[in-house]
């Protein structure tokens, strides 16, 4: 049997992984980690990190056995790595890492943005003999950094799993099961198709989120506008707390898709900005009440998901 289909036959009575790297312990890499160990689904799980305060705040946590500023170190031997890492640092990581690579071991990442990832890193894994499989959890949260990570954090979560047509069916599969066996809902798109619909579910509202926040709490305001912001602007700006750096790498990573979908939702605004300089009461009633069919059909599917 070839050493790469014999690394892909992981244990399946109870340890699923043998050893698991995590290449950034942050809120995604830190909630991945404690719903591995919650599920006893790895016999050690070790994680990189880059400043020396977070290893001991990792391992205080409980979200690796052991941590270490030594990428290769933390790589060697294992048969699952997970990058975790804002997208602008995936790709030299990746090459850092590589050497130490295991042959048969299986590569994931959890970046907002497929495409580029996929095209840059498949072919650097497979010629170090391992599997690159493109995923992302569509999970989160505003808060960064590993004390915010949590177990459940993947519970009900989308993942999207985004194979390419020479991608390892075996390790395609493994991908699978690592989101499914921490609570999440599989999914597989095309890395391209899956950075089109990202853009406008995901990546617009960030924007939209910021430009709100900026806006209206800018210093151009009167002084007493803060006060005035109530449960309201609080959730709808929730998310322009979230890190200015991952932002900002994905709104590059996928900027011709997301330009798209802010010309589209610029026009929007523009008629309903129409509609309110015109008094059109039906319209602005019609346009509401859209609206609200929508967003209510769509919760009422998200509270009763379909069974794979």
């Amino acid at each position: 049997m070839p050493l790469e289909t014999r690394n892909l036959n992981l244990e399946t009575s109870g340890v699923h992984w043998r050893k698991v790297t995590l290449i950034g312990v942050g809120l995604l890499g830190g909630s991945l980690g404690l719903a591995l160990k919650r599920q006893k689904l790895a016999r050690r799980i070790e994680g990189y990190v880059r400043r020396t305060a977070s290893v001991a705040e990792s391992r205080r946590k409980g979200a690796v056995d052991h941590a270490t500023q030594d990428i290769r170190a933390a790589v060697k031997d294992a048969d699952l790595v997970v990058l975790c890492t804002p997208l602008a640092r995936m790709r030299p990581l990746a090459k850092h890492l590589l050497p130490a690579l295991k042959r048969g071991a299986i590569v994931t990442d959890v970046g907002s943005v497929k495409a580029g990832v996929v095209k840059e890193l498949e072919s650097m894994v497979a010629k170090a003999g391992a599997h690159f499989v493109g995923s992302h959890p569509m999970a989160g949260g505003e808060k960064m950094g590993v004390a915010a990570a949590r177990a459940d954090l993947f519970n009900c979560a989308v993942c999207v799993v985004t194979p390419t047509r020479i991608s390892n069916k075996a390790a395609v599969r493994k991908v699978e099961l690592l989101w499914k066996s921490v609570g999440g809902r599989t999914i597989t798109l095309s890395p391209e198709t899956h950075d089109i619909l990202v853009s406008r579910t995901s990546h617009l509202p960030h924007l939209v989120a910021a430009t709100l926040a900026g806006s209206v709490l800018g210093p151009g305001q009167p002084k007493q506008q803060p006060n005035l912001c109530a449960n309201g602007f609080r959730d709808t700006t929730r998310i322009a707390s979230g890190s200015p750096e991952m932002w900002r790498d994905i709104a590059l990573a996928n900027r011709r898709n997301l330009s798209k979908a802010l010309k589209s939702f610029i026009g929007d605004l523009e008629r309903v900005q129409r509609l309110v300089a015109k008094g059109d009461s039906k319209g602005i009633e019609k346009f509401l009440a859209t609206a609200k069919k929508r967003r209510d059909n769509w919760c009422a599917c998200c509270a009763s998901p379909s069974q794979e």
